[in-house]
């Protein structure tokens, strides 16, 4: 009896762990080639050509766009084909979901280029120095912290040359996401 509860115990743990490590959250920063408001999805074009077909949900998060904006067939809170973008996502199966939307640009999330000079993910905060030698210090979203810079080996972090995608509240500087350039 007692190894028939340790098994399913066992059992137990092992399907949660499974489950969170499909809750992980990825991040791609691409172009939006197609979206769909009736069947709420989207594709989003990455940088290296990679096509990503994202579904999103009533809590999917949307900033730097128009949320009450009206929504089309092609278009949605104020995203529309063409507009770049870092968009949060989950995996379960084979359905990718986006978490958070983040457009970039006009009335989205700044960009800045620079170098690593420190980063602490555990006390949610990003260094980087720009090409005219000032220091940026940026505070990381969750987001941010989970998967920015998912694209440089750990350990090798400073002296990386990144891009930083952020937004600015109350005078201080948010990252929502950062890769490598």
């Amino acid at each position: 009896m007692m190894k028939r509860i340790g098994t399913v115990i066992f059992a137990s743990m092992l399907v949660t762990a499974v489950c969170a490590a499909q809750d992980a959250v990825s991040a791609v920063h691409g172009t939006i080639e197609k979206i769909d408001s009736g069947t709420k999805t989207m594709v989003v074009k990455a940088d290296d050509g990679t096509e990503h077909s994202l579904h999103f949900v009533a809590t999917t998060t949307v900033h730097g766009a128009d949320a009450s904006a009206k929504a089309t067939d092609d278009s949605w809170h104020g995203l529309r084909q063409g507009t770049e973008v870092v968009a949060h996502y989950t995996t379960r199966g084979t359905e990718d979901t986006a978490v958070e939307i983040d457009k970039v640009g006009q009335d989205g999330l700044k960009t800045m280029d620079g170098t690593v000079k420190d980063i602490d993910r555990g006390g949610r905060t990003l260094v980087v120095k720009t090409a005219d030698g000032t220091e940026q210090t940026f505070r990381l979203t969750g987001h941010a912290t989970e998967d920015g810079g998912a694209d440089i080996a750990k350990g090798t972090e400073k002296g990386a040359k990144v891009t930083v995608y952020y937004t600015e509240q109350g005078g201080k500087k948010l990252a929502h996401f950062f890769q490598k350039m």
